[in-house]
């Protein structure tokens, strides 16, 4: 069952209304779905696919020649011929697909090609020369190294002007998520909904591997607290694989960021780390690999972009597999750990918080649409933070939108297995209170839980919206 990605089907499927060949770049982390995708928008199409081989210590040239070698070789259905060079597998191709609707597909480019350092120059002289002059071609190129793509393709002055389309993939909505559990989504509560998705997030791959008719107990400790479980090796199969080059900088960063953001001086200080050009460069590839954010803050009232950000992560697997099975790995692997339930877990209450918050983060267009927000209205949204001063007090804000009617949506993200009571209220006037705000800006309170909140808070009448997690996934 192919769920989502309509908006990136139809982007891709206007190319083929095109009168000229096309290029398309496809990026993001592993198991998000690219190849998923590519596969089902190719399906009307004759397509070629083609993937790198995984970078090992034994990684050859020559081995990843040979293996596109092979591929061609099956795809096209012609006898193996052992290129010695990319340059002549490409215009062997080439000469394959001069006519009709093609589709080429180059997954994991950066596999293929890392170990030769005219590949990309070899690539562009045979799109400029020979693919683009089939008009109905489509090359894809696609990768889970985005840092390696961005570099070396989308801003490579030898690409300029010859990139289609970019689409950098990420994880599903919750609406989108909530069709995993196919015929059973109206038998199973939010809540134990929610449990899973603090896990997997919004990552198709992981979400396949649920049992519906399963609790989401036995989910959780049959994916992650089991030596075969598919959670259980996988942060070391994608977090490694992410990066061309190994360093163990990537792993402290996201250490130091388990249990709060931070600011890049904080996070250096934490790892011992100089905060240099290349301490910037490591942030940037976490970033631009989908495993942590980047949340900038903003002057409320010049409607001006601060210098001042944090870092969050924001891939829930990461979190909770550094958090959860990597300390109790051996154990695990010897079978001495017990395992109640999730629920139990340590400091559990405070990580399933911050979970929550980034599964609302990553749907912010739903709560627009909640609070009937338009996105031509918004001028800034993030976690809003301000620094204490002697002028004015410290303030954190799980989420905050500010609209052009110079409205502040005040959003408290709220985690909590039971009902939530009229405490809540004193929790946000306070930070109303602090926010540096002056008095022409209309402030509105929401709240976003999961299980509910009591009567008390109901009927107080003091939050202008309160969302429940469950309209989030329907």
């Amino acid at each position: 069952m192919f769920i989502g990605r309509k908006r990136e089907l139809a982007l891709l499927n206007d190319l083929t209304r095109k009168k000229v060949a096309s290029f398309v770049v496809i990026k993001g982390r592993r198991r998000i779905g690219k190849s998923t995708l590519i596969k089902e928008f190719c399906k009307p199409y004759n397509h070629y696919i083609f993937s790198g081989l995984p970078p090992t210590s034994k990684s050859t040239l020559t081995s990843q020649l040979n293996e596109f070698s092979h591929q061609i070789s099956r795809q096209l259905n012609t006898p193996f011929i052992p290129f010695q060079d990319f340059s002549d597998a490409f215009w062997f191709l080439a000469d394959k697909v001069k006519t009709d609707r093609i589709v080429i597909v180059l997954d994991e480019i950066s596999w293929l090609g890392s170990l030769d350092p005219d590949f990309l120059g070899k690539l562009k002289n045979i799109w400029d020369l020979n693919f683009k002059n089939n008009s109905k071609l489509i090359l894809i190129v696609c990768g889970s190294v985005s840092a390696w793509i961005e570099k070396n393709i989308l801003c490579s002055t030898g690409f300029v002007g010859r990139i289609s389309l970019n689409i950098h993939l990420t994880e599903l909505s919750l609406f989108e998520s909530n069709m995993f559990w196919n015929k059973h989504k109206n038998l199973i509560s939010s809540y134990e909904k929610f449990k899973i998705l603090s896990i997997t997030g919004g990552v198709p791959r992981y979400l396949e591997e649920i049992i519906i008719t399963d609790t989401a107990e036995d989910n959780i400790k049959r994916i992650c607290f089991t030596p075969e479980g598919f959670l259980f090796n996988e942060f070391d199969q994608i977090f490694y694989d992410t990066f061309l080059r190994k360093s163990d900088v990537y792993k402290k960063i996201i250490l130091s960021l388990v249990d709060s953001p931070k600011e890049a001086k904080e996070i250096a200080n934490i790892i011992q780390y100089n905060q240099n050009n290349a301490f910037s460069e490591y942030l940037h590839e976490l970033e631009l690999a989908g495993f942590i954010a980047r949340d900038f803050t903003w002057q409320i009232i010049k409607k001006n972009i601060s210098k001042i950000s944090q870092y969050r992560i924001k891939d829930n697997y990461l979190r909770f597999y550094l958090k959860y099975i990597y300390k109790n790995k051996n154990a695990i692997t010897k079978g001495s750990y017990n395992y109640k339930n999730i629920s139990s877990a340590p400091n559990w209450q405070s990580i399933m918080g911050f979970q929550f918050e980034n599964l609302v983060l990553n749907n912010r267009q739903a709560i627009w649409n909640i609070l009937n927000i338009s996105p031509d209205d918004v001028i800034f949204d993030n976690p809003y933070y301000q620094r204490k001063t002697t002028k004015q007090n410290g303030c954190q804000i799980d989420y905050m939108i500010q609209t052009k009617f110079n409205t502040l949506y005040l959003c408290e993200i709220k985690f909590s297995k039971n009902i939530i009571k009229s405490n809540i209220i004193k929790e946000v006037k306070q930070k109303i209170d602090s926010l540096n705000a002056k008095k022409n800006f209309s402030i509105r309170p929401v709240l976003i839980n999961v299980c509910g909140v009591s009567e008390d808070v109901e009927n107080s009448e003091f939050f202008a919206k309160i969302i429940d997690f469950g309209i989030l996934l329907i």
